[in-house]
C-alpha cells in the first residue's frame, strides 16, 4: 500500500468522507481544495493533515468497502434504538417503511459497466428502504441503473406486521402478494388498467381491506 495511504486511517478516511458528503463536494479535487481551506479547523473534526486528492483516490481503490459496510450496520442498529419509542407515522403502532430508489450520475469514460437506460450516460440505482419513524435507512442495495425497480422487491426482507409504503413503479401483483403473505402491508399508486374495488372501509386505517379483480 503507498505511504500516503499508510498514514490515512480508515477512521480519518470515513470523516473525510463524511465531510464531503454533508457539504455537497462534487469531486476528489473539491474535497482536497475546501479541506485545504478549512486546515484551522480540521482539528475539531477529528482530521489531520488533508490527503491530497492521489491519496484519497489510492485509499478508495484499496481500502475494503466492508469495513464501512459494518460500521454502517453498527449506526443503523443504533439509531433505531434511538428513535424506537418516537411516535410512527399516521398514529400506527407498526413500523412504517418508505421504499425508493435514486439514479447516481458516472462518467462513462469510467464506468463503461454501468451504462444508463438510453446508453448515452453511466449510471447507478441506490434502492433505499427508509424506516419512517426517524428516517433511518434499513436496506440498501446498489444496482446498474438499467435494473428496474420493481426487482428489488424481490430481495426485500419483509418484516411481519409492517407497512410499506411504495410509488407505482413496484407494482407487481406477485411480488406484492409475497408481502401480504409474509404478514405486512404495502401501500401503493394503482395503475390505469387495474381494475379494483373497495370491500369495505372502516374508522382505523389498519382495518381498510382491497380487493383486486
Amino acid at each position: 500500500m503507498i505511504c500516503g495511504v499508510r498514514r490515512l486511517s480508515c477512521a480519518e478516511l470515513f470523516r473525510v468522507l463524511a465531510f464531503a458528503q454533508l457539504s455537497w463536494r462534487q469531486s476528489l479535487r473539491d474535497i482536497e481544495a475546501s479541506l485545504g481551506a478549512n486546515r484551522s479547523k480540521l482539528f475539531h473534526m477529528g482530521i489531520g493533515t488533508p490527503p491530497h486528492r492521489s491519496t484519497l483516490a489510492d485509499a478508495l481503490e484499496s481500502r475494503d468497502w466492508r469495513i464501512f459496510h459494518e460500521l454502517a450496520l453498527r449506526l443503523i442498529a443504533r439509531a433505531r434504538r434511538l428513535y424506537a419509542n418516537s411516535p410512527s407515522v399516521a398514529e400506527l403502532e407498526a413500523t412504517v417503511y418508505a421504499l425508493d430508489s435514486t439514479t447516481i450520475d458516472l462518467c462513462l469514460s469510467l464506468f463503461r459497466w454501468a451504462p444508463a437506460a438510453r446508453g448515452t450516460r453511466a449510471a447507478v440505482k441506490l434502492h433505499t428502504l427508509l424506516d419512517l419513524r426517524g428516517a433511518i435507512p434499513v436496506f440498501i442495495h446498489v444496482t446498474p441503473a438499467r435494473v428496474p425497480d420493481v426487482r428489488i422487491l424481490d430481495m426485500l426482507p419483509i418484516e411481519a406486521g409492517s407497512f410499506y409504503v411504495m410509488d407505482r413503479g413496484y407494482l407487481d401483483y406477485r411480488r406484492l402478494y409475497r408481502i401480504h403473505q409474509a404478514g405486512a402491508f404495502f401501500v401503493t399508486r394503482a395503475k390505469k388498467p387495474m381494475d379494483a374495488r373497495r370491500v369495505y372501509s372502516a374508522n382505523t386505517f389498519s382495518n381498510v381491506r382491497c380487493q383486486s379483480e
